[in-house]
């Protein structure tokens, strides 16, 4: 793989940051180091001296006073070591990364800690994209992916889709406009990257299939285009086996892939993570280091005491027990509730992972039809990547409304729709 020809100019200038660096040497010394370099504040300074917070099954995670005083000092643009070790067994445990035993140049697995997957997408983004790069993306996609992408003057290409993700056939033949060879050597406009959500995505609910995983994979191979593994819902996927991942498949380092925390533990916590080849992870760090310096140092030192405490079972058995099981109950709630408002207006086909269902209204467009009174639904305009087109969808997502609200909106019959 040739990573120099995907950085934009931005990102190909960026150097590392000499404060940071000294940080990071800091955290990585023996306790009796004594070091006159550094600019970290006195934490004997610090006004919060420990913190206990309760788990739902009364366990108890305290913070004491050392460790509250780590939790409250900078710390590694990277990620604490603690977490970063404990995610990478996971990533390797879920996924089986061909790239963990590759050599970095070879774009051995990397992964760094960022506040939510929205800030790893964003940095991904601005490491990739000059102004005129062609990106690949599905037609109906998650809106602050388009709104990260068009600032950055890039040809935003949309692959049509079907209830089972976008189609390789069309992949494909949009694909063909360009010679492989040209996009192999950079020659060309030819696609730098495909930005996809292949579990429960955001807004319309489909999941790939192995298959056309597969041949995804292949023609990003063909094409050399590298693949944005966007997967935010993976761990809410409602039936076994799961498919292959895109980072299982990479057997080329082309893959990067978000995962977030915030769908199964907390979205207020911002624990985000990204992994891909070391390259371009890299390039990633560096941008961290100038914007955010680090992802909160307390939260990860929360969130490690807890995946720590859980272990990889205990973390499995929370999602699948609980969340995921809660997931499932509201999807069957909002089907019933579908054949009272919408049986014989509209079709919709009911997802296999995530927390969204798309509903396609029969005849006009949904911003005609829908009334505005009680219940959020959303419509597609904000999901179409060319918002010049009419909405013939709404969004509905079944993961916060209750059972009582359910039922009040089955009685009145009346929508809202977000634009």
């Amino acid at each position: 793989m040739n990573y120099h020809r995907f950085l934009s100019t931005k990102s190909a200038s960026r150097k590392s940051c000499p404060i940071r660096l000294l940080n990071q040497l800091m955290h990585n010394s023996p306790l009796s180091f004594i070091s006159l370099a550094g600019g970290n504040p006195n934490p004997n300074t610090f006004p919060f001296k420990a913190a206990k917070f309760t788990t739902k099954d009364d366990t108890n995670i305290e913070l004491e006073e050392n460790l509250m005083k780590k939790a409250l000092q900078y710390s590694a643009s990277t990620g604490i070591a603690e977490l970063l070790s404990w995610l990478k067994d996971l990533q390797k445990s879920l996924h089986s990364p061909p790239t963990a035993n590759y050599s970095p140049e070879q774009g051995q697995m990397e992964l760094c800690v960022t506040n939510g997957s929205q800030e790893g997408l964003h940095k991904v983004f601005d490491m990739l994209i000059n102004p005129g790069d062609t990106v690949l993306l599905d037609g109906f996609t998650y809106p602050g992916t388009v709104a990260a992408l068009r600032p950055l003057g890039c040809n935003l290409v949309s692959i049509p889709s079907n209830e089972g993700g976008i189609i390789p056939e069309a992949l494909k033949a949009i694909l063909s406009r360009w010679k492989s060879d040209d996009a192999k050597t950079g020659k060309s406009k030819a696609p730098k990257f495909l930005y996809i959500m292949p579990n429960g995505s955001n807004p319309a609910g489909t999941s790939l299939s192995t298959h056309r995983k597969q041949q995804v994979y292949q023609l990003a191979r063909d094409y050399d285009f590298l693949i944005i593994e966007d997967d935010p819902y993976y761990f809410l996927q409602f039936e076994k086996p799961w498919t292959p991942t895109f980072l299982s498949l990479d057997v080329d380092g082309r893959v990067i892939r978000t995962d977030t925390l915030s769908n199964i533990i907390s979205p207020g916590l911002r624990i985000g993570f990204l992994t891909g080849p070391k390259p371009l992870i890299d390039r990633v760090i560096l941008h961290i280091q100038v914007s955010t310096m680090h992802t909160s140092t307390l939260i990860q030192v929360l969130i490690s005491q807890l995946l720590h405490m859980w272990e990889e079972e205990g973390f499995l058995n929370h999602y699948g027990a609980f969340v995921l099981e809660n997931y499932k109950m509201y999807l069957l709630t909002l089907k019933k509730l579908l054949c009272v408002l919408f049986l014989g207006l509209a079709n919709w086909h009911i997802p296999e992972a995530g927390m969204f269902l798309w509903i396609k209204i029969k005849g006009i467009s949904c911003e005609q039809w829908l009334a505005i009174n009680q219940m959020l639904l959303f419509s597609n305009q904000a999901f179409n990547s060319d918002d010049s087109n009419p909405s013939f969808y709404i969004r509905a997502s079944f993961s916060s409304p209750s059972q009582d609200q359910m039922d009040q909106v089955s009685a009145g019959h009346c929508l809202t729709v977000i634009r």
